[in-house]
């Protein structure tokens, strides 16, 4: 396959294990983000914030359970319709243009990134996904 055509599901396949639901700091949520999730799961979006939330930098994110998962994972995220930007754009993030070697970093916990390509064709479809 000629590089210029490799496409970001070349890269990713999603494999639905959740591992990127877990840990690793958690997940901010903006304002318009717990609206659209406190709508789809039917409660007021201060109830939300107080139930689901805690805040970290003075910026909320999303509370995690026990086992280290998102709160809204369960086998799946239960929120997928509305999850948070950031969960949408996973792998696809800043910080692997940052350093491309956080792409192998994630990869060791992401069944779904591909690692068998030069770092500067990830990166250039990176950029490109997030142009």
């Amino acid at each position: 396959m000629p590089f210029d055509a490799i496409k970001p599901s070349n890269l990713f396949q999603c494999k639905k294990c959740g591992e990127c639901c877990k840990g690793y700091g958690g997940t901010y949520v903006t304002t318009d983000n717990i609206k659209e999730i406190a709508a789809y799961i039917q409660i007021a979006p201060a109830e939300f914030e107080k139930k689901y939330c805690r805040i970290s930098g003075n910026r909320p994110l999303l509370r995690q359970s026990e086992n280290g998962f998102c709160i809204f994972w369960n086998d799946l995220c239960t929120i997928h319709p509305v999850k948070p930007k950031m969960c949408r754009d996973w792998p696809f993030i800043k910080s692997v243009l940052a350093d491309i070697k956080n792409w192998e970093i994630m990869a060791g916990s992401c069944p779904g990134i591909r690692t068998d390509f030069p770092d500067h064709i990830i990166k250039a479809v990176i950029e490109k996904k997030l142009s």
